[in-house]
């Protein structure tokens, strides 16, 4: 196999270009066979695998730095960079990252998560080659999804300026942004990368720049001229406008044609940007057809692509969108919006039977808030459905465009908490503290699937900014009975009675139940409280707490800084009460990727760990009391 041969970077430049064809297929099926296994993201990869060794091919890596947007399409650059023996633990706890990671690997170069990054981040890096007097190749890699994020754009306007070579990648996969015009795209590419050409071209401006009070003015003037005729016949104008040398498109899976497009890019002395056209999911027809379902896939079936394990119950994503459409129906103010995510938030039923009401703005999570507060202004409910991790890059939209307002904005957050395998840059576990912060935010988390449904109707009818945080994965159906009708700011009492209370915040009153059994078989009484509210806190439910038992437990899927245990303890010392409080939280430290029960056990908010603690707490506190 030829496969075999890659031991490390650069090792791909000793494959014949005869053998190159063969070699992408080896990797696809790799790729294929790996990912059936372990899950992870197929369709993307599959897609980038003629790409990835492009690039490798141009660059000599790790001198040249090469950075990847978002970053779920690096699998054949971490096989090409020599760690294809560590795709056995792809994504698992202590296993290798299903990113670029810098500690994995000298040719990662930055770590990537999330999207639209990728250039702001390279051209940091030309920054600082220039600065240092570097020569390194830079190259940012972006997809056309990504390129809907506005800090993509935001870069672009800052790299126009440059006067030194930066190559960006566009990677389109889904959308074409510039018709290809054929034959006279292709001259008009040779003739403004041919060396003879750049060099006129620039000795001419050189010659011309700072030399007399004429010379810059003539300067822009041959620039417009120049323009007006490549608005006829130039694709990719918006960059060009922008100061972006544009080529391309190119075939994506054609390695010759974008190693040469590459070469000739690297003659430019400014920002270049080549627009490669790609397949996702490509060589393997379940992802060809289905390229969303095989965007963060589970392990399934090679041959049907049917998930090994289909889920048997509900996950509260499924919750959500069921009530969703049930709103839409009996509501026609009620609208939906989400961030390029139709699917992965339960929104795509609510899409395609209210397609009116129905709003994907794109990778820009700072628009769809801000969108939704001019909905809510014009009279309309917005409800918008974002992951925790993806939100908070619209902190700064909710405090001043929602909640200074006070606006009637419903937020209703998936995969809050842990979600496991993507690691650091996916974790929900910040949600509870930056919206904490946030003057006029109101924020719920259901204790199981009745709940949630209860919550956003109530959310819907609140008049405010609410914000409905839950869990990634199957729905807690326990607890069926315990259906009090939610009060603005109330708790719910599960059980009543001494010594220790539970104070547990939504995915963690599953966890509750356990902890409170075996405390009780071990002779501990122990109460329990749905906190349903983490803000407003029920002072009064506290209160009520402090008069009856010794030691107050919070449990939160959400780190210790800003988060509800933090707030139960500053009430109590308020209090002036001999009560304790134990805060069970996630530690103010980035939770790294594998599976989340695994996850809990290592950061202690298992059950087991917190009974642990518990009882620890317990004796400690009897020890000093003398009893």
């Amino acid at each position: 196999m030829l496969l075999e041969k890659i031991e490390q970077a650069n090792d791909i430049k000793q494959i014949a270009p005869e053998d190159y064809g063969v070699l992408a297929e080896e990797i696809r099926q790799f790729l294929i066979q790996t990912i059936s296994v372990t899950g992870g993201h197929l369709g993307s990869n599959l897609g980038a695998v003629e790409l990835t060794m492009a690039l490798h091919l141009f660059l000599d890596l790790p001198e040249d730095k090469l950075i990847w947007d978002v970053g779920h399409q690096s699998y054949t650059h971490k096989i090409l960079t020599g760690r294809r023996d560590g795709f056995v633990n792809l994504r698992k706890f202590g296993g290798m990252s299903g990113f670029p990671k810098r500690k994995e690997s000298d040719c990662d170069c930055f770590d990537t998560g999330h999207s639209s990054t990728s250039i702001s981040a390279g051209l940091g890096m030309v920054k600082a080659r220039d600065i240092q007097g570097g020569s390194q190749t830079i190259v940012s890699v972006i997809g056309d999804g990504s390129l809907t994020g506005g800090m993509a754009y935001e870069a672009l306007n800052n790299a126009s300026r440059l006067e030194t070579n930066f190559i960006i990648v566009l990677n389109d996969n889904n959308m074409s942004i510039s018709e290809n015009v054929g034959g006279v795209s292709k001259y008009l590419n040779n003739i403004r990368t041919a060396d003879t050409y750049l060099g006129l071209k620039e000795g001419v401006y050189n010659s011309l720049h700072g030399k007399s009070k004429y010379g810059d003015k003539v300067v822009s003037q041959i620039r417009r001229a120049k323009s007006s005729f490549k608005h006829l016949v130039v694709p990719g104008m918006f960059f060009e406008d922008m100061g972006i040398t544009y080529l391309g498109p190119v075939d994506g899976h054609n390695i010759p044609e974008m190693v040469h497009m590459l070469k000739e890019a690297r003659k430019v002395k400014k920002a270049v940007l080549v627009h490669v056209i790609t397949q996702k999911g490509r060589g393997y027809t379940p992802a060809e057809r289905h390229p969303a379902r095989f965007h963060g896939a589970e392990p399934f079936d090679i041959e049907t692509g049917i998930p090994s394990a289909p889920r048997m119950k509900a996950n509260y994503t499924d919750i959500f969108s069921t009530v969703m459409c049930k709103l839409g129906q009996r509501d026609e103010k009620v609208v939906a919006i989400t961030a390029a995510m139709p699917d992965g938030t339960g929104l795509k039923r609510f899409r395609n039977m209210y397609p009116e009401r129905f709003f994907d703005v794109g990778i820009a999570e700072e628009h769809a808030v801000t969108f939704a507060a001019g909905l809510a202004a014009g009279g309309l409910k917005p409800i918008v459905a974002i992951y925790s991790s993806f939100l908070q890059r619209a902190y700064d939209q909710i405090l001043h465009d929602v909640c200074i307002q006070n606006l009637p904005v419903v937020f209703c957050i998936d995969r809050a908490g842990l979600v496991g395998s993507d690691g650091e840059t996916h974790q929900g576990i910040f949600d509870l503290s930056y919206l904490s912060s946030i003057p006029n935010m109101h924020i719920m988390a259901p204790k199981n699937k009745w709940e949630l449904s209860d919550m956003i109707k109530f959310a819907l009818a609140f008049g405010g900014p609410m914000a409905i945080r839950y869990p990634r994965g199957e729905a807690f159906d326990g607890l069926k009975n315990n259906r009090a009708p939610i009060v603005y700011g109330k708790s719910e009492a599960i059980y009543r009675e001494k010594d220790i209370m539970l104070l547990a915040v939504g995915s963690m009153v599953k966890v509750a139940l356990t902890v409170r059994e075996q405390l009780i078989e071990q002779g501990v009484a122990c109460s329990l409280t749905n906190v349903r509210f983490v803000k407003p806190i029920d002072e009064e439910a506290v209160r009520e707490a402090c008069a009856g038992h010794r030691l107050i437990v919070t449990m939160e899927e959400n780190v210790a800084s800003g988060g509800y245990g933090e707030k139960v303890r500053e009430y109590v010392s308020s209090l002036g009460v001999s009560t304790k409080v134990l805060s069970i939280t996630i530690p103010d430290e980035y939770v790294e990727h594998g599976n989340v029960e695994l996850l809990k056990q290592e950061i202690g908010i298992d059950a087991v760990s917190i009974v642990e603690k518990v009882r620890a707490k317990f004796r400690t506190m009897t020890d000093e009391q003398g009893l």
